[in-house]
């Protein structure tokens, strides 16, 4: 599903947080094998394809100096999730040898009013791809199964997984075949395309109990659990050794590393749950251990829900 599994490693090896973020981005696998549109990984027919040394000494590059990248993020607004994501892309196709990124995000409109956007459109040696991008972090029910895709919410309990994959297939991958696209991409020189999406993230499985993946999941998507905050305690005494730590959102795509001189005591930890709301946000913690380097790097993520999560909480999509 993605060309460069021989790097899968190589985000916990960067220093940089957004070039972590950035080889994150790039490296990690899809949530699912099976879509109702192609998956298309968007630097499949890149040179780095076939070179993934190439791509890992331009990501180490990126690390010794991020200046570039720092500066093409502060261009926009990049709070939410899945707009840093497209970023991080974008930059990324910018730089990649044998890539054409012609636009992104290029609105198509009808007599003024706006359609919908295109996320990528982008021209490599096997044709001209419009590609549709998407980060998503969804926990699975904790009385259900799982296997349908519908059972599979975002943090906020609003976003569904079912919802996601027929708005890709229904409004956003048709767009560029609406005869209303046909004027952006003329002026693009751009007469034939194919749609695709590509689609990264988490699945998050309950604690203590749990569920099967959603249908048509990739045997290799990245996993965390999830827990109800009355069973935080438990959940601590049960964990392996390790230290526990909130992470903010912009923290959420790359495995996380701290340096010691960041890292929570167990005080503060408590502190920190005490002072929660009782209806407050999902929140996201990894535990992390030390490497060989000094720092301490994830070895696991949950999200913490209220006690009445998915009734209440209000925890906006990625």
């Amino acid at each position: 599903m993605t060309p460069f599994s021989s790097l899968a490693d190589l985000p916990q090896r960067l220093r940089q947080p957004a070039v972590r973020d950035l080889a994150w981005v790039l490296l990690s696998p899809p949530l699912l094998s099976h879509t109702p549109w192609p998956q298309r990984h968007p630097l499949i027919a890149s040179a780095w394809s076939r070179a993934p040394d190439a791509l890992a000494d331009w990501l180490l590059h990126q690390d010794q100096d991020s200046s570039a990248l720092l500066a093409w993020l502060a261009q926009s607004s990049v709070r939410r999730l899945g707009l840093y994501y497209e970023r991080l892309w974008q930059f990324a196709l910018r730089a990649a040898p044998g890539i054409e990124l012609l636009a992104a995000n290029l609105p198509i409109r009808q007599g003024g009013h706006t359609l919908g956007e295109l996320d990528l459109l982008l021209r490599d040696e096997e044709g001209t791809h419009h590609l549709e991008l998407a980060v998503k972090l969804y926990l699975g029910p904790e009385h259900d199964d799982g296997d349908q895709a519908r059972q599979w919410l975002g943090p906020g309990s609003h976003d569904r997984l079912d919802i996601k994959l027929d708005h890709l297939s229904q409004h956003q991958l048709p767009l560029s075949a609406r005869a209303e696209a046909r004027p952006a991409l003329a002026e693009l020189d751009v007469p034939g395309i194919n749609a695709a999406l590509w689609l990264g993230g988490y699945l998050f499985y309950p604690w203590p109990h749990t569920c099967h993946p959603p249908q048509g999941a990739n045997p290799q998507h990245l996993t965390g659990h999830w827990l109800h905050r009355r069973d935080w305690p438990a959940f601590r005494r049960d964990s392996p050794p390790g230290t526990w730590q909130p992470l903010p959102r912009q923290a959420w795509l790359a495995p996380a590393r701290i340096a010691t001189e960041d890292l929570w005591g167990s005080e503060r930890l408590s502190q920190w749950f005490d002072d929660l709301l009782p209806l407050s946000n999902a929140q996201l913690l990894a535990r992390v251990q030390p490497d060989a380097h000094g720092d301490w790097v994830e070895a696991e993520r949950i999200f913490l829900v209220d006690d009445r999560w998915p009734e209440t909480d209000e925890t906006p999509s990625p």
